[in-house]
């Protein structure tokens, strides 16, 4: 066992030292870093993720900096993320760190843990890379290289079968740098060992319990698929030579997120009448995909002749006015930035 533990550990950061991306939260032990990282890139691919960990890094170089900003300026560093409790999270754990801890993160993976929105995957990182605690990660990437290596065929949609894992990889994990050995085993099965494996490129084929008994496309075992709900949205943009009517979320995933009016009990067509406006466009159906949710959003432009109306349609309703400037400088949803951008592409804004 030993002997099979030293190759696979010595193989694997072997691997990782030549073939890791250069990645600037890779260069640091600063845990404010190591941390901002990981809520980054928790759900998100790493070339979608960094450009976000640049730009919070200039805006915020310190665990303090973050602290003092306030939730309306992060939702729109975050903005187009996704996930936007992950930034709320963020934020919340910045502030409870610098004003409570004095700007000094936990030392250890228990009192990380603790932190609200550290999870054991992300608590194990930072303890890991940051403070050396040999504490394996386990997320999709680990499950999937080592259920295929070492031909683990337990359920990884059931909350118990982390357990399995972590034990697994403790066995494996070095205590004189973990921080390396957590990063490669995840960049192995981000890069090589993928949804669908790069066998011809793996350094651990002749070894590896999938390939020899072909079983790549089994492992691993995940029994329960996410159900996806179909969602309608029908947004109704209020427009008057250039200024439009929105509001802030009060619930649900897209909180405190900026949005045009969002029609459900009136079609675009009758509130058109009603206001006495006119339709000048309407989308065609835009899918965006949720992780539980798959929306079908149409936009609808209605122009409205005069401020005065536009202003107690606003009150009405409960929007604001904003310039089209104005609006592009607020925290939206994904799925509203992207529109906005086709229409200026487009020119009909």
């Amino acid at each position: 066992m030993q002997r099979i533990k030293n190759h696979f550990t010595s193989s694997l950061i072997d691997w990782f030292s030549n073939a890791k991306r250069d990645l600037p939260w890779r260069k640091t032990k600063d845990p404010y870093r190591i941390w901002l990282s990981e809520i980054i890139l928790q759900q998100t691919r790493i070339d979608q993720g960094k450009p976000y960990y640049d730009r919070f890094v200039e805006h915020h170089p310190t665990v303090d900096s973050l602290a003092k900003s306030d939730e309306k300026s992060v939702l729109k560093l975050w903005e187009g993320l996704g996930y936007y409790s992950r930034a709320r999270n963020l934020h919340h754990t910045a502030k409870y760190v610098s004003h409570e801890l004095k700007g000094n993160f936990p030392r250890n993976y228990e009192g990380l843990i603790k932190l609200k929105g550290v999870g054991p995957y992300t608590a194990a990182a930072i303890a890991s890379i940051a403070y050396d605690e040999p504490k394996p990660v386990v997320d999709g990437n680990v499950f999937r290289f080592a259920s295929r290596y070492f031909g683990v065929e337990d359920d990884i949609s059931k909350p118990a079968t982390r357990k399995v894992f972590e034990n697994l990889m403790l066995g494996f994990i070095p205590a004189e740098n973990p921080g390396d050995f957590n990063q490669a085993v995840m960049e192995f099965g981000a890069t090589v060992c993928t949804p669908a494996p790069k066998c011809d490129e793996c350094v651990f084929r002749e070894s590896c319990f999938a390939y020899k008994h072909k079983k790549q496309s089994v492992l691993p075992v995940k029994s329960q698929k996410v159900k996806v709900e179909e969602v309608s949205l029908n947004y109704v943009i209020f427009d008057c030579n250039g200024a439009f009517l929105l509001h802030s979320r009060k619930e649900g995933i897209w909180r405190e997120l900026y949005q045009f009016y969002l029609s459900e009990d009136s079609t675009p067509e009758a509130l058109a009448i009603k206001y006495k406006g006119s339709i000048s466009h309407k989308s065609e159906k835009i899918r965006h995909l949720l992780t539980h949710r798959r929306l079908w959003v149409t936009f609808t432009h209605v122009d409205i002749a005069e401020m005065g109306t536009l202003n107690l349609i606003g009150k009405e309703l409960g929007l604001s006015v904003f310039s089209f400037k104005e609006m592009l400088t607020l925290p939206r949803p994904k799925v509203i930035v992207n529109y906005l951008q086709r229409m200026t592409d487009s020119l009909i804004l």
